[in-house]
């Protein structure tokens, strides 16, 4: 009778569990919800409607959170507002769920650029040669960005005045 129990328990236990991997997509495979609220955001973007795409590739995200080209796109929009912070973080959650994603790397590196990070962008461009085997579009790109520097601030520019009128000839 006991055996008859513990049996049972566990030909119960392998069908819940059995059962519950059958049921669970495999990581390569986006809610086509998902895609098609990418889709759309994709439109609103190129229509200019910045919030609106921001608002779709949010709910794209709600849908199915391995979209990782909602995350890059996301990370566009923030680094076009003015926002490298929130991209560079955008981007890392990309990089979570493919860290070879050469578009993803090179706009992080952009957006370190932005925001400062020379040498992390650095680091990101020696990771795109890598998975490139040399150069490609994504690293001449980034080694542009990082030729160029990071842009110049208006703090930056009004703290040059005061230096050059403070120094003795």
């Amino acid at each position: 009778m006991r055996i008859t129990a513990i049996s049972a328990a566990a030909a119960l236990v392998v069908l819940t569990v059995s059962t519950g991997l059958m049921a669970q997509r495999p990581d390569d495979q986006i809610d086509p919800k998902s895609l098609a609220l990418l889709q759309q955001a994709r439109a609103a973007q190129a229509a200019g409607n910045l919030d609106g795409a921001n608002d779709l590739l949010e709910s794209a995200l709600a849908v199915d959170p391995r979209n990782r080209e909602a995350f890059v796109v996301l990370a566009e929009i923030a680094r076009g507002t003015g926002l490298p912070g929130k991209a560079i973080r955008l981007y890392r959650e990309a990089l979570t769920l493919e860290p070879n994603d050469l578009a993803a790397l090179r706009g992080q590196g952009e957006a370190m650029v932005a925001k400062g990070a020379v040498e992390r962008a650095k680091e990101n461009l020696a990771k795109i040669k890598t998975i490139c085997n040399g150069a490609c579009n994504d690293a001449n790109t980034l080694a542009a960005a990082i030729a160029k520097g990071p842009p110049v601030t208006s703090t930056a520019q009004a703290d040059e005045p005061d230096a050059a009128a403070t120094a003795k000839p």
